[in-house]
């Protein structure tokens, strides 16, 4: 009987998602258009070909090399030498360019000398990007200079002898699971987590608002309020479903789209994303609770998607963020799910690697449907709800009318015997 209730429950609860309109677009639009809209902007990877500026008052042979490896670069384009800072200012100031080489008159003459040389880098700090770009071209333009003067010092020693001397410990940089070492494999994964996380607790506040407003116009909503847990099983099992078809696109068709690293598992992404799923149901569920009306979820909830990527460690060290945020960050899914998921997507991790935030995930689906059970109870089973006494009174009603048909039975039967 109470598995024909919850599939009731939940008939009812898909019917409703698919007849209004606003749900509809937080549960299949946002969840289609989102990711592709983020992935599609950081498909780049990385910034290339930076415009800078160059003022070069050395005006020597060694000056212009290094100047031209470092247009050569993938990171930087030179698309100006300006005669002074004053010139390359203005280029900066309107954004014509985002950086500036500046070298001084005794650059060649210090190496010569035998003395270090200076090469100053100014860059437009409004993008992150530029300044990494920047930095990380001369950077390699200068280790490959001073590599060649060594070579050039050492006088009477074998090519190989040279080799040596210059790099006694030969290096390669490799940058494991994310090749093109951008922000596309790293940071969209979290993006995509927290995607699924928000149009699910705004759908469902949004249906909780609109609930809400029919209670308080003295609509009855049915019968299947009687049963606390035959209600939120139903209602976690229709978002579970759509949340099921929604999760395969957004966490594996998108990134498959983009060519982004995908390493998972079959089984272990599905033991994750479930318990995720279940926790993020019943968040949304216990946030519902405190929707007056439609329009309030916005303010509600909206406003912490960038608190909530930082607060996930994903973009910013954990090792720096304050104790209580980073203890506030563990009541919200999307924290342990972001950092359990990049993990199984970019790095192939196996379930038991990601054990501990999949147990968060697993804890707080007991905390929130607990929690919100026990606020059910509260609100419905009290004059606390809104449009109660209409409830109440209806209810009434119609045992009295039972009652009534009952003693009128009874009183046939006594009449024909």
């Amino acid at each position: 009987m109470w598995f024909k209730d919850l599939l009731d429950v939940s008939g009812k609860e898909l019917r409703k998602t698919i007849s209004d309109t606003g749900v509809l677009v937080f549960f299949i639009v946002v969840p289609m258009l989102y990711p592709l809209l983020y992935t599609y902007l950081y498909s780049r990877e990385v910034v290339r070909e930076v415009p800078v500026v160059v003022v070069d008052e050395c005006r020597s042979a060694t000056s212009r090399e290094f100047l031209r490896k470092a247009d050569a670069t993938a990171d930087l384009k030179v698309i100006s030498y300006c005669s002074d800072m004053e010139e390359a200012r203005n280029l900066m100031h309107r954004h014509k360019a985002y950086g500036l080489i500046h070298i001084p008159a005794e650059f060649e003459s210090n190496l010569v000398a035998g003395h270090q040389a200076t090469v100053n880098l100014y860059c437009d700090m409004s993008g992150l990007l530029y300044y990494k770009a920047l930095l990380s071209g001369c950077t390699m333009v200068s280790l490959d200079m001073n590599r060649d003067i060594q070579m050039e010092r050492l006088s009477g020693l074998s090519d190989w002898e040279k080799d040596v001397m210059t790099m006694p410990i030969d290096n390669e940089y490799v940058t494991m699971f994310n090749p093109a070492n951008g922000f596309q494999a790293f940071l969209i994964p979290a993006i995509l987590i927290l995607i699924l996380q928000q149009t699910l607790v705004l759908g469902v506040s949004m249906m909780a608002g609109t609930e809400n407003e029919r209670r308080r116009a003295g609509m009855v909503l049915g019968h299947e309020y009687d049963n606390p847990i035959t209600v939120l099983g139903g209602k976690a099992l229709a978002y579970l479903i759509v949340y099921g078809f929604v999760s395969a696109y957004v966490l594996c068709f998108v990134p498959w789209l983009f060519s982004m690293p995908q390493l998972w598992q079959l089984p272990t992404l599905m033991a994750f994303v479930v318990p995720f799923l279940m926790a993020s149901i019943f968040f949304a569920i216990t946030i519902s609770f405190f929707v007056r009306d439609r329009e309030s979820c916005f303010l509600l909830f909206v406003f912490v998607s960038v608190p909530l990527i930082f607060m996930s460690g994903i973009s910013w060290p954990t090792s720096n963020i304050p104790p209580f945020w980073k203890g506030f960050a563990q009541i919200f899914p999307s924290t342990h799910a972001i950092n359990g998921f990049a993990r199984i997507n970019t790095s192939g991790a196996l379930l038991q690697d990601v054990r501990y935030e999949c147990l968060m995930l697993w804890i707080l689906t007991a905390v929130y449907f607990m929690l919100a059970l026990f606020i059910y109870e509260r609100m419905y089973r009290s004059d606390k709800m809104p449009g109660a006494e209409f409830v109440i009174a209806m209810r009434t009603k119609v045992r009295k009318n039972i009652r009534v048909a009952k003693r009128d039975i009874k009183g046939k039967l006594r009449s024909e015997n």
